[in-house]
């Protein structure tokens, strides 16, 4: 078969670990479009991180919030450059320090400071319930911050009375090549990938603000066939609101991504037995007695409205128009012909004269 996920097409929203995440799914056997949604970019102008640090040193707080791991280091090394690493580590020192997961805790860690609490969630909302529960009225809170600015959660914070020091690391910037994403709309706007998967709510966003228009239509396709499958809850969030249903693995962990993708995707797939042989319907292929027959998309649609079906004649006009382009019945014979040449079994589908095709259904 090559892999759990050979015959399945996924999209790849993330840029900065899109490498090791598509490696990770192509190991299983799936094609992977790398289309990144966003990409990180340093400050182009470093002044408010330099009064955010300035801020902390005249009031050292008494906690910090540290979201993110490359936030934190990128913190710290621009602190070192102005001459203000040690300044900085002094006055964080002190602080209650919540790290919002382990790759923060590490970039913490890797500081000399110590944290205290991490949520098991690895959300926002967890760690702000966390600090809102404590006696934080009067208190100074520094809150390293993801790229966007969390309004939600530095309002839930001065609202319990603390005085909250936002600190901007990085920001999200739109991709160098917007083409890749502009594919990815297509493709899951034609349901021509089986998954995407984003690793930021802020990607997920990004994707549904280049869609434009057709928005309604790609939301319709991740609610069907196409599955969204996201690194953890903070990341699927705009996608429920819409009604869209996400997977995410029990911990924010690419390889956890990787593992609930193999766990769900094949459950998708249809299994018929169809003229003696075993079939079954993948993204772009189909599995024939267990042995990966890769297609092309006309094939493909028209098998898999065969198999929707199994057993019914579908008229040429009906199988028309499901061809990702629709041109005349020429292009529907044209799709039976590839599509039994690639089967290797031509009796699979049958051609009942005057009325169309159909599977020769067990």
């Amino acid at each position: 078969m090559g892999g759990e996920l050979a015959g399945f097409t996924i999209g790849v929203t993330a840029d900065r670990r899109r490498d090791e995440l598509a490696a990770l799914l192509e190991r299983r056997g799936a094609r992977v479009v790398l289309a990144p949604a966003l990409r990180i970019v340093p400050l182009a102008d470093d002044s408010e991180l330099r009064a955010a640090t300035r801020a902390c040193l005249a009031r050292p707080p008494d906690i910090l919030m540290a979201n993110t791991g490359i936030g934190m280091r990128g913190w710290l090394e621009a602190a070192e450059g102005w001459g203000l690493a040690e300044p900085l580590r002094d006055a964080l020192s002190g602080a209650y320090i919540v790290a919002r997961g382990p790759k923060a805790r590490g970039a913490i860690r890797a500081a000399g400071l110590l944290d205290q609490w991490s949520p098991d969630s690895e959300s926002c909302e967890e760690v702000i319930e966390h600090l809102v529960r404590r006696p934080i009225a009067g208190k100074v809170v520094a809150m390293q911050l993801h790229g966007e600015r969390q309004p939600e959660c530095t309002d839930a914070l001065e609202d319990a009375g603390a005085t909250v020091i936002e600190v901007p690391v990085y920001r999200w910037a739109p991709p160098t090549d917007p083409a890749p994403l502009h594919r990815l709309v297509d493709l899951v706007a034609g349901r021509l990938v089986d998954a995407v998967t984003f690793t930021s709510a802020a990607a997920v966003s990004a994707l549904l603000r280049t869609a434009g228009g057709r928005v309604e239509t790609v939301l319709d396709a991740m609610r069907g066939d196409v599955l969204a499958t996201c690194v953890g809850p903070v990341t699927a969030e705009p996608l429920r609101q819409r009604g869209v249903p996400v997977v995410t693995p029990g911990r924010a962990r690419l390889g956890a991504l990787v593992r609930t993708i193999v766990d769900e995707l094949p459950r998708r797939t249809l299994d018929l037995q169809v003229d003696g042989h075993q079939l079954t319907l993948r993204g772009h292929a189909a599995l024939l007695d267990g042995e990966l027959r890769p297609l092309a998309p006309a094939p493909m649609a028209v098998l898999r409205a065969l198999a929707q079906s199994p057993g019914r004649v579908l008229s040429r006009t009906a199988l028309l128009r499901t061809l990702p382009r629709g041109a005349d019945e020429h292009a529907v014979e044209m799709a039976v012909a590839r599509l039994r040449a690639a089967l290797g079994t031509p009796r699979v589908v049958q051609t009942v004269v005057k009325r169309g095709y159909r599977l020769r259904v067990e």
